[in-house]
C-alpha cells in the first residue's frame, strides 16, 4: 500500500464513443480514461454511472472489478443503481422529510415510507453534459454536469452539479463533486459502484477482507429507516475496525444488510485533508482497495438484495453478495436532525467533496 494517490496523473488517454440512445432520441456518450499502467475507467454520461473499471491484480492480469452491463439497455431497465452517482441525497431520508431555510419540504418516497437516492428519476437516470479537463499534473480528467431544477422529485432550488473523474497512475479513482445553488438545499451525493475485486462474475464478495476504521455507527430498523441516533460500534456486529472476512460477518448484521458509520466528527468537514474510510483485501486476485473521503459518513452495503434478476457483463446472474458497496456522503437525514453535520448548499458557497478509490496489491 503506498497512501494516498497524489502522485503524477494518467498521460491523458481519454476515448469517447456513442454507447446507445435513450427513448428520446438522445445519445448516451461513454468515456474511457486509461492509465500509463493499463488500468481503465469507462463512465457513462447517463447517471454519471462508472460502468467498468479495470485493474490488475497481483500478477498484472487486468479484470473488470465493478458490477455493470455492456450496453445501455440494462441501466435503462429498473436496476439497483449500478456505478451511478445518486442523490440529490444518497440514501434513505426518513419519512422523505427535509428542511432548508426555515422551511420543511417533502420529497417523493419511492421506498415505502422513505425517499432513497435521489427518488424515482434521481440523478442516476439523467443526463449529463461531458467535458474533458486538465488535472494537476497534466493529465486529463472527465468532468460531468448537470443541473437539476427547482422543484425536481420535491428538492427546492435549482442546483448546478458537476462531478470529475480522474484515474491516476497509481491506479486510483479519483470522484470529486461540485454543488451551488440558488437557495438553501440539502445535497449529499455517493458513488453506488458495486464491487468483486476478484472481478464482476466471478462469484460472491464472502472472501473480502473488510476493514471499517469507524467507532461509532446509527442503527437501523428491518426497513433500514436510520434510528438518527449514534452508538459505538464496540460489541456489535458492525465492528469493523479489525479486518473480518465479509461471509463470517453477515449472519450478525441485520438483514445481511451493512451499517452506516460515521468515520469523523462533521465539524471536522472541510478542515482534514482525506482519510481511510475503507480497506478491502481479495486473497486470491491479491487486490486491495483503499477508500479515502472528506466526507464524513459511510454506508457499507454487501450486495445482500441482488436476486440473481440481471445478467452482467460476464453474462453471469448477479446472484446475493455479488459486489459490495462502500458509499461515502454526509449525514441523509442531516437537515432535519442535529449533531449530524451540514448538507445545506447556499447560494455563494458552493459544496466540494472528494472520495478515492485506490487500487493496489497484496
Amino acid at each position: 500500500m503506498h497512501g494516498l494517490p497524489f502522485g503524477r496523473i494518467h498521460s491523458g488517454r481519454m476515448s469517447p464513443k456513442i454507447f446507445g440512445s435513450l427513448p428520446s432520441g438522445e445519445p448516451v456518450e461513454a468515456y474511457t480514461l486509461t492509465s500509463d499502467g493499463g488500468a481503465s475507467a469507462r463512465i457513462l454520461t447517463y447517471g454519471g454511472i462508472v460502468s467498468s473499471l479495470r485493474v490488475p491484480d497481483r500478477s498484472g492480469r487486468l479484470d473488470d472489478v465493478v458490477l455493470g452491463f455492456d450496453d445501455l439497455a440494462g441501466y435503462l431497465e429498473p436496476h439497483p443503481y449500478f456505478g451511478a452517482i445518486v442523490g440529490r441525497i444518497a440514501g434513505r431520508v426518513t419519512r422523505g422529510r427535509i428542511s432548508a431555510d426555515g422551511r420543511d419540504h417533502a420529497l417523493e418516497c419511492n421506498e415505502g415510507r422513505n425517499h432513497l437516492h435521489g427518488g424515482r428519476r434521481g440523478l442516476d437516470k439523467r443526463l449529463w453534459a461531458a467535458t474533458s479537463a486538465q488535472s494537476a499534473g497534466g493529465g486529463a480528467s472527465l468532468t460531468l454536469a448537470y443541473t437539476s431544477p427547482d422543484g425536481e422529485e420535491g428538492y427546492p432550488g435549482a442546483l448546478d452539479i458537476s462531478v470529475k473523474y480522474t484515474l491516476t497512475a497509481s491506479n486510483a479513482l479519483i470522484v470529486e463533486t461540485r454543488g451551488a445553488s440558488d437557495r438553501p438545499t440539502p445535497l449529499s451525493l455517493a458513488n453506488h459502484s458495486y464491487f468483486n475485486l476478484a472481478g464482476e462474475g466471478s462469484g460472491t464478495v464472502l472472501g473480502h477482507e473488510v476493514m471499517i476504521p469507524a467507532d461509532d455507527y446509527v442503527p437501523a430498523d428491518g426497513a433500514m429507516t436510520l434510528s438518527d441516533r449514534r452508538e459505538r460500534v464496540e460489541g456489535w456486529a458492525a465492528d469493523f475496525r479489525r479486518p473480518r472476512l465479509l461471509g463470517d460477518a453477515l449472519p450478525e448484521l441485520l438483514g445481511s444488510h451493512g451499517d452506516f458509520y460515521m468515520l469523523r466528527p462533521p465539524e471536522a468537514v472541510g478542515q482534514q485533508s482525506s482519510t481511510l474510510a475503507a480497506l478491502v483485501s481479495e486473497p486470491l486476485s491479491g487486490r486491495v482497495l483503499g477508500v479515502y473521503t472528506d466526507d464524513w459518513c459511510l454506508q457499507l452495503y454487501t450486495g445482500a438484495m441482488l436476486d440473481g434478476t440481471h445478467a452482467g457483463k460476464s453474462g453471469a446472474p448477479y446472484a446475493p453478495f455479488s459486489g459490495l458497496c462502500l458509499e461515502c456522503q454526509g449525514y441523509p437525514n442531516a437537515s432535519v436532525v442535529g449533531g449530524f453535520g451540514d448538507i445545506i448548499v447556499r447560494p455563494g458557497d458552493p459544496q466540494l467533496r472528494r472520495t478515492i478509490y485506490e487500487f493496489s496489491t497484496m
